[in-house]
């Protein structure tokens, strides 16, 4: 949940009083133009930046007082954040080994994300989106119920996407809380039944994604693929 969350950078108001809930059992779209706010918001989640007003909690409690946060939230913000000479598993043994997981989990999430083949392969060699992928496991590795997860979908192929949404549905489905952002309404509108749209930091439309497609007057809030 997000609160009346404000935050300034020098002169720029980034964040506008901005409040949501992303439930569990459903997909929440984080809808909104590149700049809008959507990662800032997620930082702030994380405890990465600071809220300057307002505050994010996720089940009631503030990110960095959870007791074992890896094991309640999954989290892909940055996905470039990874040592090009290590392989992705090991970049995987080395978080699971941290979080105190079985080496068999680093094995099961490179086959859920896609990267069996590649796992010996070093980082530095994947494309945008393989780091994606690789991204997505490091947040699946504890079996978190909570997902925060910024434009996963970026420099996918579109099987990858295809995959992408199977798998946030199925996660949804299996009551999980999934909160997913991207600037593409055609990408979200397939794997989400509620939206938060933003732009400026401020909310301009929450509820479901049928009725804002449904809505004429709000087409002008839609938000089309920026390239």
């Amino acid at each position: 949940e997000a609160k009346g969350l404000t935050k300034r950078y020098g002169s720029h108001l980034a964040l506008d009083d901005l409040s949501f809930v992303a439930r569990a059992g459903r997909v929440t779209g984080f809808l909104g133009p590149n700049g809008s706010g959507k990662t800032t918001t997620m930082k702030v989640m994380l405890d990465l930046a600071s809220a300057d007003g307002g505050g994010a909690t996720i089940g009631g409690t503030r990110y960095r007082d959870l007791p074992d946060p890896t094991s309640v939230v999954g989290a892909l913000v940055e996905s470039n954040a990874f040592h090009p000479g290590r392989s992705g598993r090991n970049q995987l043994r080395i978080l699971a080994d941290v979080d105190g997981l079985d080496a068999e989990r680093v094995d099961e999430v490179l086959e859920t994300v896609g990267l069996g083949g590649a796992a010996d392969r070093p980082v530095g060699g994947y494309s945008l989106g393989m780091r994606q992928r690789l991204g997505l496991g490091c947040a699946l590795l504890g079996d978190p119920p909570v997902l925060i997860l910024d434009e996963p979908a970026n420099g996918l192929d579109p099987e990858g996407v295809r995959e992408m949404r199977a798998l946030l549905g199925g996660m949804a489905n299996s009551g999980r809380t999934v909160l997913v952002s991207s600037h593409d309404l055609s990408e979200l509108e397939q794997i989400c039944d509620w939206l938060v749209l933003i732009d400026t930091g401020r909310s301009l439309y929450q509820g479901p994604t049928a009725d804002l497609l449904a809505d004429g007057d709000a087409a002008e809030l839609i938000v089309v693929p920026l390239d």
